[in-house]
């Protein structure tokens, strides 16, 4: 199960804003998170704040909370009261957000506009697992405003999604893919796990070359993380598998930057490649360069103007206080300008665009020259203000942003 939040200070009952957060509203872009904590089953390696039926208990099922996440976003309303600008991006993930019916998915989108605005252009997302949509799903999905669908390949290999315990069987993501394009999605993502302990380089070779050949836009990969207290965690610690490799790990990155990039997808972010600019993920790169978002649901967490809060994580602890006219949230910080400017470093870094020199302490910058001297970050990128990583530094990504951070 999920871990806990941390500590934090209390947030009024009416989700109120402090003053240093209200003074930069519609400073930066502003978006809409919507986590909707529903699966059929749990995946050994998942460590979400998601349910399953049996998991959910009473207090909580999936045919309230839509009435519920509106309810929250007409708090939102209230609080941010139209000053925090038209919402560019929104982005439905959990849990399944496809375990609700389209028309539902549609209700919530409707408020998000009628409570915050949707600007004309608005990049909306919504995450899919293959089993849980078919065309007529998706068609209604696209009619209703979404534009972006990212499904959840993981693997084209069948003992590879065994170990993973993801249910779609092998072709079902292509045959998505196909049935998003028909139904009028310009934008379709496909995500995949590398390292899953008993996949090959040849296991998962065939799954980025099922992927490209589905025809997305946009691909995200990520290397496995065991998370403590998952049944993968517990199978491992068991030894009837074997914990991922750091030197297959990185292994596996680079076929997955080779054959990617073959493909005409670049690298935008440590894990993401898209076949243009007008398919990078614009509600991560929200998040990835400093913008706002209020985060709808169980466990979401918000940013805005400097303040960060996270929601209760249980659905029924979240429906009491929402049915009470309570904001949900369990607490927040506001974060020091040297939180801030750490966060920048952090996220920055991990983009092909890079970090600004100018973000950088003095032994930030020092650092940088560094790793320019270590084959780590673009030498003529420094000459012109920015860290950016090397395919060596992309790497070693988390040390060098140590070193970045000083």
């Amino acid at each position: 199960m999920p871990g806990q939040p941390p500590d934090g200070e209390p947030v009024p009952a009416d989700g109120g804003l402090p003053e240093s957060a209200v003074e930069r509203l519609g400073s930066a872009p502003f978006g809409v998170y919507v986590h909707v904590p529903f699966c059929l089953t749990r995946c050994g390696y998942c460590d979400f704040n998601t349910y399953t039926a049996a998991e959910l208990g009473s207090g909580a099922s999936r045919q309230s909370y839509p009435a519920l996440a509106i309810e929250e976003i007409r708090l939102a309303g209230r609080v941010l009261a139209g000053r925090a600008g038209p919402v560019r991006t929104v982005f439905f993930g959990g849990g399944t957000p496809t375990l609700l019916p389209p028309q539902d998915l549609a209700a919530v989108l409707r408020a998000i506009d009628g409570e915050l605005g949707l600007a004309a252009d608005a990049e909306v997302t919504a995450e899919a697992n293959p089993e849980t949509v078919d065309q007529s799903v998706l068609a209604q999905l696209r009619q209703a405003g979404f534009t972006r669908i990212s499904l959840g390949m993981q693997s084209a290999v069948p003992h590879v999604l065994a170990v993973l315990d993801r249910v779609h069987q092998p072709g079902r993501p292509e045959q998505c893919v196909g049935w998003a394009r028909k139904a009028g999605f310009g934008q379709v993502s496909l995500d995949l796990i590398y390292g899953t302990p008993g996949e090959t380089d040849s296991d998962w070779e065939l799954s980025l070359r099922r992927a490209i050949e589905a025809g997305p836009d946009h691909v995200s990969a990520y290397s496995l993380i065991v998370e403590d207290g998952t049944r993968l965690a517990a199978r491992i610690r068991r030894g009837e598998l074997p914990a991922p490799d750091d030197d297959v790990l990185a292994d596996r990155y680079l076929i997955a930057d080779d054959m990617l990039t073959a493909a005409d997808m670049r690298w935008y972010e440590v894990s993401n490649w898209a076949g243009s600019e007008a398919s990078m993920c614009r509600h991560n790169l929200l998040y990835w360069t400093g913008g706002d978002w209020w985060g709808v649901g169980p466990g979401a967490h918000s940013h805005v103007g400097g303040t960060r809060w996270w929601n209760v994580k249980h659905p029924a602890a979240y429906a009491r206080l929402i049915t009470a006219g309570r904001s949900p949230a369990q607490a927040r910080e506001v974060l020091t300008d040297a939180e801030q400017a750490t966060e920048r470093i952090m996220l920055t870094t991990r983009l092909a665009s890079g970090c600004p020199v100018d973000a950088l302490p003095p032994a930030g910058r020092a650092a940088a020259g560094q790793a320019v001297t270590d084959g780590l970050a673009d030498g003529p990128a420094l000459d012109r203000g920015h860290v950016a990583l090397t395919r060596p530094g992309r790497l070693l990504a988390d040390a060098v942003i140590r070193g970045l951070t000083g």
